[in-house]
């Protein structure tokens, strides 16, 4: 059952009760624990990357973890926006570039997208996850959504636009419009020679192309959680929400299931989030025992 606790302490008294210590054990990042976690996640993409280029035997049921794989990269990504997940800034900046071009999304763009996420979260009037109207409200955009299309659409515009047309979000600042529009011009070179590639080899399409296409709805699945089913109010432990899930998966998202906990202390890099969560564990409003639970819940509020 979805598990809805009511106390008094929101995210801002939780963290203002800490020690000073205790924060700044909390926040201590590390290049050692940033890198060791990406080298077994990329070591689990080359392994899928080696088969499927090899065409081992049963290779196309590869494409599905790879996919998979490709499309957590976002939880990487969002990582490095709040520069969390090394010490060293420069490998941060690199890992958000990279993962830009693995999964087509603007790396300069996306922080200043993120930042105002956390400062307006849940709130449907400013939040710009909520821009496009919000999450679905129907089992046909439900469907929708986890499809991948609107992800796809929406990055498609966010690029062009950046590239070729008028920056215009209120959260984007005026002195970094010329970074996203070179980020986004130097994206479409990308992949319009990613596209040329193809008329030689289709290893592009096997590896990246249809394996982003078939992982998107894991992801989208997964996001859905975090914020959906929560109330817009102010207390980031309330209107965020933590997933009891399995390592393999906290592994794949860099432990962003402790959503609350990221929400309230975004400064915790995502190693140190389980500490936190057993600092936050009894204060925390919005809560699943897994993402089979949460997605029947979901579902239950779309048939009603």
């Amino acid at each position: 059952m979805s598990a809805q606790r009511d106390h008094s302490l929101d995210h801002t008294g939780l963290v203002k009760s800490l020690p000073p210590e205790t924060k700044a054990a909390l926040t201590a990042r590390s290049d050692a624990a940033g890198l060791r976690h990406l080298a077994l996640y990329l070591a689990a993409m080359a392994a899928c990357t080696v088969g499927i280029a090899l065409q081992l035997p049963y290779w196309p049921l590869l494409m599905l973890p790879q996919g998979v794989l490709l499309v957590f990269l976002f939880t990487l990504s969002h990582e490095c926006t709040h520069k969390t997940p090394f010490r060293s800034a420069w490998m941060n900046e690199a890992a958000g570039h990279i993962c830009a071009l693995a999964i087509a999304l603007p790396f300069v763009w996306f922080r200043y997208f993120h930042l105002a996420h956390h400062k307006f979260t849940n709130d449907p009037k400013h939040d710009p996850e909520l821009e496009q109207g919000g999450r679905p409200e129907t089992l046909g955009s439900w469907i929708k959504y986890l499809s991948g299309w609107g992800y796809w659409k929406g990055v498609a515009q966010t690029i062009w636009r950046n590239a070729f047309g008028t920056i215009t979000a209120p959260y984007l600042p005026e002195r970094r419009h010329a970074d996203m529009r070179l980020e986004a011009r130097l994206l479409l070179a990308v992949y319009a020679a990613a596209l040329l590639s193809l008329l030689v080899s289709p290893l592009a399409l096997w590896l990246w192309i249809v394996p982003l296409l078939i992982g998107q709805p894991a992801l989208r699945a997964y996001l859905l959680a975090e914020h959906g089913l929560c109330p817009p109010v102010a207390n980031m432990l309330e209107n965020s929400r933590t997933t009891f899930t399995t390592r393999l998966v906290r592994f794949l998202a860099w432990n962003m299931p402790y959503h609350a906990e990221h929400h309230a202390f975004p400064n915790v890099p995502f190693h140190q989030l389980p500490a936190f969560h057993a600092i936050t564990q009894d204060h925390l409003k919005s809560t699943s025992n897994g993402y089979g639970e949460f997605t029947a819940n979901y579902m239950k509020q779309l048939t009603r």
